[in-house]
């Protein structure tokens, strides 16, 4: 008979299952999200309109959203494969994340709804602009504040944080443009650049020092 049921469970076993449960339920509502994404796409075809005056704008949304969510995905999987362990405040933050990932068919639907108007397209930006910020605040925590990625190098871990705040600063620029706040989205533009910058000069001084 198996007396291994009575051995204690080690505290690195439990946060091993922990992390496991946490990439389960991730990885599900990745999936639900871009299949939801794609069941949105409902062109049609108006009196004047050719085939792919009506399929351009819903495939452009959905593929555009299928990039977004995939790189949000693969950051996702990138920061959870450099975990030993996650914490109460790190789940928290990871489902708050996912909330904003399983939003984005709704957001699409109204994106689509009418894609001629602005106020779409800013919600749309906003939405995926959260979603990355969101994904950094929690790269921040696991990464800087509980410190559960003991094994990655520190300038490693910095330099993916600041492509994680880059891209939601370049998307909300997009926003702030939209809605015709012109200074606002410059200062967010020059800001992503210099991070971009940044990072750039941080990879060659990794590189350099090898």
């Amino acid at each position: 008979m198996n007396n291994r049921v009575n051995e204690p469970v080690r505290d690195r076993h439990v946060g091993q299952r922990h992390l496991d449960r946490l990439v389960m339920l991730s990885d599900g509502i990745f999936a639900i999200a871009i299949t939801l994404s794609a069941i949105e796409i409902r062109p049609e075809l108006k009196p004047g309109q050719s085939v792919w005056q009506a399929w351009s704008m819903p495939l452009q949304v959905y593929f555009l959203s299928f990039i977004l969510i995939g790189s949000i995905w693969a950051n996702h999987r990138r920061i959870v494969a450099h975990l030993r362990d996650i914490d109460s405040i790190g789940t928290a933050i990871n489902l708050l994340l996912l909330s904003l990932v399983a939003l984005m068919p709704v957001v699409i639907r109204f994106a689509l709804a009418d894609p001629a108007q602005g106020q779409a397209f800013v919600v749309y930006a906003l939405a995926i602009a959260a979603t990355f910020s969101c994904m950094a605040v929690l790269w921040i925590h696991v990464a800087f504040v509980a410190r559960l990625a003991p094994d990655l190098d520190s300038a490693r871990a910095r330099i993916w944080l600041l492509e994680m705040i880059a891209v939601p600063l370049i998307i909300g620029a997009a926003a702030f443009y939209q809605m015709h706040i012109k200074s606002v989205a410059l200062v967010l533009t020059l800001i992503a650049v210099a991070l971009w910058l940044r990072k750039a000069w941080m990879e060659r001084a990794c590189k350099r020092g090898r």
